[in-house]
């Protein structure tokens, strides 16, 4: 049986139809999947760098406390009372440690906190103590298993008389299973989605993980606890050691030689690609009916001349068959017409995947542009050779905010942020949001001062106007120029960070200009 011309432009076209819409789906998948992995990578190197920075200014705020307690007592380490109130007073002053003690030169320890009372006049031989005497200087030790049975980690202080004589020690210790100032620190931000963090030690063993039970075991197979105890930062897609396919973000902590990872499964990572994909066929398939059906009309068409003038031939009387062939119309007219409609229909489609890819570029929460389409403003005034300034923005104490008054109200800040920016910049300027509360305004034909003016301008208005509920808010700004004989753009931008930080340093709330 062979196929009619109906059937077969019908067949031909709906084939066409699918392949078309399943091959801009998958890549609006692809790139979507891309964009997810990437962002979620750059978020988690981000967050564990911050978090590796908490790490070392509570490491330096502990030790500058044994520091203190150590040149107290100097002179009066065989006063009984008095180590013992130093003891007490150190423990209680931040909450920082668990336990704090005093031991002598010969490892007896002569004062500690309440707990360990019974254990005074001992001559202690765990590995934190010998460590501590062997190394006469500041030290955090190895995780450990202390007498008292607590697996722990413990700094210590050398004290030293003023003649330079060798006393013995004072030390604070951080407990690693049960509750510590460490685990306040690390712990308080957790997710129901099957993000973690978890830390290791210079040797790969875990010194904290969400699941406490495993502190101890030893990770180091897993590539980014490998990448990370070598003193690397960075971020990975891996399989961790439980098999979990994870998007890792590391970053170590140099003072303790800690690692910390921040991770996110990547499966939880690509759900609401799956649920996009859905919205869209669920969006597209009225269209479809109605597409199939204007489909079958026009083949109905195409096929009906053809079908008459094969009947029409058929007629014995030459002249009648001539004249009825004569009326025929034939409607090749409707062969454009189906062709207008297929392409009317991938235009649509297409269009919908642009206006995808376009939100790809948006910062969601402010509308402002994302990392990718600040990318492309760049490349686009690189390619044109149009010089810009570049101000680097950034919200001050801004982690305070959101800590005191919720992620809500931070949310609020930033939109607000977003909104001054926009009115204090030209329809020309690129205005991005690159992270956080972080913020960049490219100014295309700007010179630096007047750049610096703007900088100054927008500063002045974030002071003057309050958040509700929050209060005053302000910004510190650096700001760079690129020209086409600088070259390399990425030099204006770390010139504007450079800018940045200055006026971190400088006390907040003020625009540096890089160079100036």
């Amino acid at each position: 049986m062979r196929i009619n011309l109906r059937g077969l432009v019908l067949a031909l076209t709906v084939l066409s139809a699918i392949a078309a819409t399943a091959n801009a789906l998958y890549a609006s998948y692809l790139v979507q999947r891309d964009q997810l992995i990437t962002n979620t990578l750059e978020s988690n190197r981000v967050y564990a760098a911050k978090l590796a920075e908490s790490t070392t200014n509570f490491l330096k705020s502990a030790q500058q406390q044994l520091a203190y307690s150590a040149r107290h007592l100097a002179t009066q380490v065989d006063s009984p009372d008095v180590l013992a109130a130093e003891v007490a007073r150190l423990q209680e002053q931040a909450n920082d440690f668990n336990s704090v003690g005093v031991i002598s030169a010969d490892g007896t320890l002569l004062a500690t906190t309440q707990t360990f009372r019974n254990f005074l006049g001992t001559r202690l031989d765990s590995p934190g103590t010998r460590a501590a005497l062997r190394a006469r200087q500041p030290l955090i030790s190895k995780p450990y298993v202390s007498v008292a049975g607590n697996m722990l980690v413990n700094l210590s202080h050398p004290i030293y008389s003023n003649d330079g004589k060798y006393l013995g020690y004072i030390a604070g210790t951080i407990y690693l299973r049960n509750d510590s100032a460490l685990q306040q620190l690390l712990g308080k931000h957790h997710y129901l989605d099957g993000s973690y963090l978890f830390v290791v030690d210079s040797d790969g063993h875990l010194i904290y993980h969400v699941d406490s039970t495993r502190v101890g075991e030893n990770v180091m197979r897993n590539p980014v606890v490998a990448a990370v105890t070598q003193g690397k930062a960075g971020s990975q897609r891996v399989v961790n050691t439980k098999g979990v396919d994870m998007l890792a973000g590391y970053a170590p902590e140099p003072l303790s030689g800690w690692g910390i990872i921040a991770q996110r499964p990547a499966e939880v990572t690509l759900e609401p690609i799956y649920e996009l994909i859905w919205a869209l066929i669920g969006y597209a398939a009225p269209l479809a009916v109605a597409f199939l059906l204007a489909i079958w009309w026009c083949a109905r068409l195409i096929s009906l001349p053809l079908s008459q003038l094969a009947t029409n031939v058929e007629h014995h009387d030459v002249a009648i068959a001539m004249q009825r062939v004569q009326s025929v119309r034939a409607w090749y007219f409707e062969a454009e017409r189906l062709k207008r409609a297929v392409m009317a229909s991938i235009s649509s489609l297409q269009d919908k995947i642009g206006k995808l890819n376009q939100a790809n570029m948006t910062d969601p929460l402010t509308a402002l542009r994302n990392r990718r389409g600040m990318q492309e403003a760049v490349d686009h005034l690189q390619t044109a050779g149009t010089p810009f300034t570049v101000v680097a923005l950034d919200i001050d104490h801004f982690k305070r905010v959101n800590d005191t008054y919720g992620h809500p109200k931070g949310d609020e800040v930033i939109r607000g942020m977003a909104d001054l920016m926009r009115q204090c910049s030209r329809p020309s300027d690129v205005l991005c949001r690159s992270g956080g509360e972080e913020f960049l305004m490219l100014l295309p034909n700007v010179g630096v001062k007047e750049a610096a003016n703007v900088a100054e301008r927008l500063r002045k208005h974030t002071a003057g106007q309050p958040v509700s509920g929050v209060g005053g808010v302000t910004v510190s700004a650096g700001v760079a120029q690129w020209r086409t004989s600088v070259g390399d753009v990425a030099q204006v931008f770390q010139a504007a960070d450079a800018a940045l930080y200055a006026a971190k340093a400088e006390g907040r709330n003020r625009v540096v200009v890089h160079g100036a």
